[in-house]
C-alpha cells in the first residue's frame, strides 16, 4: 500500500509541477508562484522519500516505517497543501501552519534515523 500511496503523491507532484508551470504562471504574482514551486520540490522530494520508505518495507517487513511514513504523508499535505493553497490566492496567514507540515517531516525522518540506530543493534 505504501508503495502505491508514494506512487499517487508522485503522479500529483507532476501533475502539480506541471500545473504551476502553464496555468498558475498567468494569473500569479511571483510570491504565489515561489510558494507553488517550493511546495512541488518538497513534494517531489518527500514523495521519492516514502517510495523508498515503501521498497524498504518490503526488503525489511520487521524494520519499523509506519511512524515515519504517517508522519511524512501528513507533514506533506499540510507543508505542501497550505503552500498551494496560498498559490491559489489563499490567505497569506494559511502560511502559520507551513511550519506544522514541515515540522512533522523532519520528525518523520528523525524518526527513520531512530529506528535505524536502533536496528543497528
Amino acid at each position: 500500500m505504501w508503495i502505491a500511496i508514494s506512487a499517487i503523491n508522485l503522479a500529483l507532484a507532476v501533475i502539480l509541477g506541471a500545473f504551476g508551470a502553464h496555468g498558475l504562471k498567468a494569473h500569479a504574482t511571483s510570491e504565489q508562484i515561489a510558494w507553488w514551486q517550493t511546495s512541488t520540490e518538497y513534494f517531489f522530494y518527500h514523495a521519492l522519500g516514502l517510495l523508498i520508505l515503501g521498497v524498504l518495507a518490503k526488503i525489511a517487513p520487521s524494520f519499523p516505517l509506519k511512524g515515519s511514513f504517517i508522519c511524512i504523508q501528513v507533514g506533506i499535505l499540510i507543508f505542501c497543501g497550505s503552500l498551494y493553497l496560498m498559490g491559489l490566492g489563499a490567505p497569506r496567514a494559511l502560511g502559520a501552519i507551513t511550519p506544522v507540515g514541515g515540522t512533522l517531516m523532519i520528525i518523520g525522518w528523525l524518526l527513520l534515523a531512530w529506528n535505524a540506530f536502533k536496528y543497528a543493534k
